[in-house]
């Protein structure tokens, strides 16, 4: 950098050197922490990538077809049961039975989580049981659901949905006791009514808590189904499944838990596009 010289003639003076200042010209680079821009369709690199060493394994001869078929035998052996009409009744069936018991959960994860949020009374007589049941192993209960509800479809949508609301309830309540208290007295300045404080206030600072919760409700309903649907069922996937064990169809298994997989990874999907929609707001990592 050039020294900046600056010469005075006045008597028994000596010329002044100005000394160059570090850095001036220099213009630091930012350094970016954030991931990056998002890629399209990048959820489905490691279901590829699996899949891909589950082809490349069986073509070698390194898993044991009778133990685990190659890929394009379980595609051939979806495709029959598809022919046969037997793989759309029984995806159909369970499709009504995770839809039934989903919904019963989300409504009453919703409600028990809003009267327990915003009234003290309402966290004193709900919170406390909502977290007992947490504590019960929920496919535990079947036994005793069977007693009460028989062996039909009832008991069987009951026990989906506590799998559903459990979760739906502890991540909204959650959401509901971290909203900044700082919020709700600008709501009370502002002289905004109970349904005004609700619609502005509760449910924006609600939702991030919620959509995490309605994720795992909907994995907890196919994760539900499947050991239900092996128990005193007549159609379905999982009894598809239990009646491929019994005759030791190991391809008719992996195309249940095929079908469970897509699914699932549909339905989870969905909630994520619905959950960047609506909190379209809010600037995160993954935003």
């Amino acid at each position: 950098m050039t020294a900046v010289t600056t010469t005075t003639h006045t008597s028994a003076q000596a010329p002044v050197v100005l000394a160059p200042v570090e850095g001036t010209h220099q213009v630091r680079r930012r350094r970016r922490l954030a991931p990056g821009k998002r890629l399209p369709a990048t959820r489905l690199v490691g279901p590829a990538a699996l899949l891909a060493l589950w082809g490349a394994a069986s073509g070698a001869g390194l898993l044991d077809p009778g133990a685990i078929p190659a890929p394009w035998t379980v595609l051939e052996t979806g495709g029959r049961l598809w022919t046969a009409g037997t793989l759309p009744d029984d995806i159909l069936t369970s499709l009504q039975r995770a839809a039934t018991g989903f919904s019963i959960g989300l409504a009453v994860g919703i409600l028990l989580a809003l009267a327990s949020g915003l009234t003290r009374t309402g966290e004193a007589l709900i919170d406390g049981t909502v977290n007992l049941n947490r504590a019960i192993p929920t496919l535990g209960l079947i036994p005793l659901f069977i007693l009460w509800l028989g062996i039909g479809e009832t008991f069987k949508i009951a026990i989906i949905a506590i799998v559903v609301y459990i979760p739906i309830y502890l991540n909204t309540h959650a959401a509901l006791s971290g909203i900044d208290s700082r919020f709700v007295e600008l709501a009370e300045v502002q002289g905004l009514s109970k349904f005004q404080f609700i619609r502005q206030v509760v449910v924006p600072g609600a939702l991030p808590g919620f959509f995490v919760g309605l994720r795992l409700g909907v994995t907890g309903s196919w994760l539900g189904l499947v050991v239900l649907e092996q128990i005193n069922a007549t159609s379905g996937l999982g009894y598809l499944m239990f009646q491929a064990q019994n005759y030791g169809q190991t391809d008719v298994i992996l195309v249940g838990l095929v079908v469970y997989g897509i699914f699932g990874l549909i339905s989870d999907s969905a909630v994520r596009i619905v959950e960047r929609r609506v909190l379209s707001w809010r600037r995160t990592l993954s935003s």
